[in-house]
Protein backbone atom coordinates (compact mmCIF):
# COMPACT_ATOMS: atom_id res chain seq x y z
CA UNK A 1 0.00 0.00 0.00
CA UNK A 2 1.45 3.52 -0.74
CA UNK A 3 1.43 6.42 1.79
CA UNK A 4 -0.36 9.48 0.03
CA UNK A 5 -0.18 12.45 2.11
CA UNK A 6 -2.61 14.38 0.11
CA UNK A 7 -5.51 12.00 0.53
CA UNK A 8 -4.35 11.14 4.40
CA UNK A 9 -3.44 14.23 6.11
CA UNK A 10 -6.40 16.54 4.31
CA UNK A 11 -7.01 18.19 7.94
CA UNK A 12 -3.32 19.37 7.85
CA UNK A 13 -2.58 19.75 4.27
CA UNK A 14 -5.88 20.98 2.74
CA UNK A 15 -5.87 24.41 4.64
CA UNK A 16 -8.73 26.71 2.96
CA UNK A 17 -8.44 30.59 2.20
CA UNK A 18 -10.01 30.93 5.90
CA UNK A 19 -8.42 30.42 9.15
CA UNK A 20 -9.34 27.71 10.43
CA UNK A 21 -8.21 26.15 14.44
CA UNK A 22 -7.00 22.10 14.40
CA UNK A 23 -4.82 19.81 16.41
CA UNK A 24 -1.23 18.66 14.77
CA UNK A 25 -0.76 15.44 15.41
CA UNK A 26 2.84 14.35 16.52
CA UNK A 27 4.97 14.33 13.11
CA UNK A 28 8.25 13.65 12.20
CA UNK A 29 10.96 14.74 10.38
CA UNK A 30 14.29 15.51 8.77
CA UNK A 31 15.40 18.82 8.96
CA UNK A 32 18.30 21.54 8.87
CA UNK A 33 18.51 24.75 10.41
CA UNK A 34 19.84 27.88 8.58
CA UNK A 35 20.23 31.92 9.45
CA UNK A 36 19.85 34.40 6.66
CA UNK A 37 18.54 35.18 2.40
CA UNK A 38 16.45 32.21 1.77
CA UNK A 39 17.46 33.65 -1.67
CA UNK A 40 21.03 33.10 -1.73
CA UNK A 41 22.42 29.82 -2.30
CA UNK A 42 23.24 28.69 0.97
CA UNK A 43 19.38 28.09 1.38
CA UNK A 44 19.43 26.04 -1.71
CA UNK A 45 21.76 23.84 -0.76
CA UNK A 46 20.58 23.19 2.38
CA UNK A 47 16.88 21.86 0.28
CA UNK A 48 19.25 20.06 -1.61
CA UNK A 49 20.64 18.02 1.17
CA UNK A 50 16.75 17.03 2.62
CA UNK A 51 15.84 16.32 -0.99
CA UNK A 52 18.51 13.95 -0.98
CA UNK A 53 18.35 12.06 1.89
CA UNK A 54 14.20 12.37 1.23
CA UNK A 55 14.41 10.54 -1.92
CA UNK A 56 17.24 8.39 -0.62
CA UNK A 57 14.64 7.09 2.30
CA UNK A 58 11.69 6.51 0.03
CA UNK A 59 13.20 4.54 -2.59
CA UNK A 60 15.22 2.36 0.57
CA UNK A 61 11.90 1.84 1.50
CA UNK A 62 10.37 0.87 -1.12
CA UNK A 63 13.20 -1.34 -2.77
CA UNK A 64 12.68 -3.26 1.06
CA UNK A 65 9.19 -4.45 0.41
CA UNK A 66 10.01 -5.53 -3.11
CA UNK A 67 12.95 -7.88 -2.14
CA UNK A 68 10.24 -9.45 0.35
CA UNK A 69 7.30 -9.01 -2.07
CA UNK A 70 5.68 -12.27 -0.94
CA UNK A 71 5.46 -11.51 2.93
CA UNK A 72 3.56 -8.02 2.40
CA UNK A 73 -0.13 -7.76 3.57
CA UNK A 74 -2.63 -5.40 1.11
CA UNK A 75 -2.64 -3.12 4.01
CA UNK A 76 1.42 -2.82 4.88
CA UNK A 77 2.73 0.32 3.65
CA UNK A 78 5.38 -0.16 0.80
CA UNK A 79 5.53 2.96 -0.72
CA UNK A 80 4.88 7.03 0.34
CA UNK A 81 4.65 9.72 -1.45
CA UNK A 82 7.24 12.71 -0.75
CA UNK A 83 5.83 15.28 1.63
CA UNK A 84 6.40 18.84 0.49
CA UNK A 85 9.10 20.88 1.88
CA UNK A 86 8.08 23.00 5.37
CA UNK A 87 9.87 25.67 7.34
CA UNK A 88 9.48 27.04 10.71
CA UNK A 89 10.54 30.97 10.41
CA UNK A 90 12.10 33.53 13.15
CA UNK A 91 13.96 36.34 13.09
CA UNK A 92 16.64 37.91 15.31
CA UNK A 93 15.47 41.45 14.05
CA UNK A 94 12.50 42.32 16.73
CA UNK A 95 11.86 45.52 15.02
CA UNK A 96 11.78 44.15 11.54
CA UNK A 97 10.81 40.92 10.64
CA UNK A 98 10.88 41.19 6.62
CA UNK A 99 14.22 42.11 7.44
CA UNK A 100 15.73 38.56 5.30
CA UNK A 101 19.27 38.45 6.44
CA UNK A 102 17.71 38.22 10.24
CA UNK A 103 16.21 35.05 9.42
CA UNK A 104 16.48 32.09 11.67
CA UNK A 105 15.21 28.90 10.32
CA UNK A 106 14.28 24.73 10.24
CA UNK A 107 13.73 23.36 6.70
CA UNK A 108 12.24 20.38 6.78
CA UNK A 109 10.26 17.29 5.38
CA UNK A 110 8.04 15.08 7.10
CA UNK A 111 8.36 11.31 6.91
CA UNK A 112 5.75 8.93 7.45
CA UNK A 113 5.32 6.84 10.59
CA UNK A 114 6.66 3.91 9.26
CA UNK A 115 10.51 5.56 8.98
CA UNK A 116 12.04 5.22 12.28
CA UNK A 117 15.92 7.16 13.69
CA UNK A 118 17.48 4.21 13.30
CA UNK A 119 16.52 3.32 9.73
CA UNK A 120 17.07 7.18 8.88
CA UNK A 121 20.88 6.90 10.23
CA UNK A 122 21.34 3.76 8.02
CA UNK A 123 20.20 5.84 4.98
CA UNK A 124 21.84 8.79 5.52
CA UNK A 125 25.64 7.16 5.87
CA UNK A 126 24.41 5.06 2.85
CA UNK A 127 23.39 8.48 0.93
CA UNK A 128 26.36 10.00 2.38
CA UNK A 129 28.94 7.77 0.73
CA UNK A 130 26.84 8.16 -2.97
CA UNK A 131 26.59 12.08 -3.44
CA UNK A 132 29.02 14.54 -1.98
CA UNK A 133 26.69 17.12 0.00
CA UNK A 134 28.89 18.23 2.60
CA UNK A 135 25.46 19.84 4.16
CA UNK A 136 23.73 16.09 4.53
CA UNK A 137 25.74 16.08 7.94
CA UNK A 138 23.78 18.83 9.48
CA UNK A 139 20.32 17.50 8.74
CA UNK A 140 18.54 15.92 11.41
CA UNK A 141 15.62 13.21 12.47
CA UNK A 142 12.69 15.10 14.73
CA UNK A 143 9.11 15.19 16.09
CA UNK A 144 7.35 18.10 16.65
CA UNK A 145 4.69 17.37 19.64
CA UNK A 146 0.83 17.54 19.18
CA UNK A 147 -0.02 21.09 18.99
CA UNK A 148 -3.42 23.29 18.76
CA UNK A 149 -2.67 25.66 15.96
CA UNK A 150 -4.12 28.30 13.49
CA UNK A 151 -3.60 27.86 10.03
CA UNK A 152 -4.52 29.63 6.70
CA UNK A 153 -3.79 29.16 2.86
CA UNK A 154 -1.93 32.30 1.53
CA UNK A 155 -2.31 32.51 -2.29
CA UNK A 156 0.31 34.80 -4.20
CA UNK A 157 4.68 35.76 -2.89
CA UNK A 158 5.61 35.40 -0.01
CA UNK A 159 6.26 38.93 0.33
CA UNK A 160 2.33 39.59 0.97
CA UNK A 161 2.07 37.00 3.79
CA UNK A 162 1.43 39.91 6.57
CA UNK A 163 -1.96 40.42 4.85
CA UNK A 164 -3.11 36.46 5.70
CA UNK A 165 -1.14 36.91 8.72
CA UNK A 166 -3.24 39.93 9.40
CA UNK A 167 -6.73 37.85 8.52
CA UNK A 168 -5.33 35.28 10.91
CA UNK A 169 -4.86 37.26 13.91
CA UNK A 170 -8.56 38.80 13.74
CA UNK A 171 -9.63 35.74 13.39
CA UNK A 172 -8.32 34.78 16.76
CA UNK A 173 -9.28 37.53 18.30
CA UNK A 174 -13.17 36.30 17.93
CA UNK A 175 -12.38 33.02 18.31
CA UNK A 176 -10.95 33.72 22.13
CA UNK A 177 -7.52 32.67 21.07
CA UNK A 178 -4.36 34.11 21.23
CA UNK A 179 -0.75 33.34 19.43
CA UNK A 180 1.74 31.26 21.30
CA UNK A 181 5.57 32.70 20.50
CA UNK A 182 6.52 34.09 17.27
CA UNK A 183 7.63 31.31 14.86
CA UNK A 184 5.39 30.82 12.30
CA UNK A 185 5.86 27.27 9.96
CA UNK A 186 5.41 27.79 6.26
CA UNK A 187 4.08 24.83 4.44
CA UNK A 188 4.93 24.86 0.61
CA UNK A 189 2.35 23.09 -1.54
CA UNK A 190 4.07 23.88 -4.90
CA UNK A 191 7.64 24.55 -5.96
CA UNK A 192 8.43 28.77 -5.40
CA UNK A 193 11.29 28.07 -8.10
CA UNK A 194 8.78 27.01 -10.65
CA UNK A 195 5.90 28.59 -9.92
CA UNK A 196 5.43 32.22 -10.38
CA UNK A 197 4.50 34.62 -7.29
CA UNK A 198 1.02 35.44 -8.30
CA UNK A 199 0.35 31.57 -8.45
CA UNK A 200 2.21 30.23 -4.88
CA UNK A 201 0.07 27.91 -2.72
CA UNK A 202 1.33 28.62 1.40
CA UNK A 203 -0.13 26.99 4.24
CA UNK A 204 0.53 29.25 7.05
CA UNK A 205 0.25 28.04 10.68
CA UNK A 206 1.19 28.92 14.09
CA UNK A 207 0.50 27.53 17.72
CA UNK A 208 -2.55 29.23 19.60
CA UNK A 209 -3.96 28.68 23.12
CA UNK A 210 -7.60 30.19 24.75
CA UNK A 211 -7.28 33.56 26.20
Amino acid sequence: MKYEWRKAEKAWYGAKQKPQILTVPLQKFIAIDGVGDPNQADFAERVAALYALTYGLKMTFKKSFQVNSENQSAEQLTDFTVFPLEGLWDSSNETDFLDKDSFIYTIMIQQPAAITEVFYKEVLAAVSQKKKLPLLTDVKFIEIAEEEAVQMLHLGAFEKEAETFAVMADYLKEAGYQRKGHVHREIYLNDARKTPPEKRKTILRYPVEKM
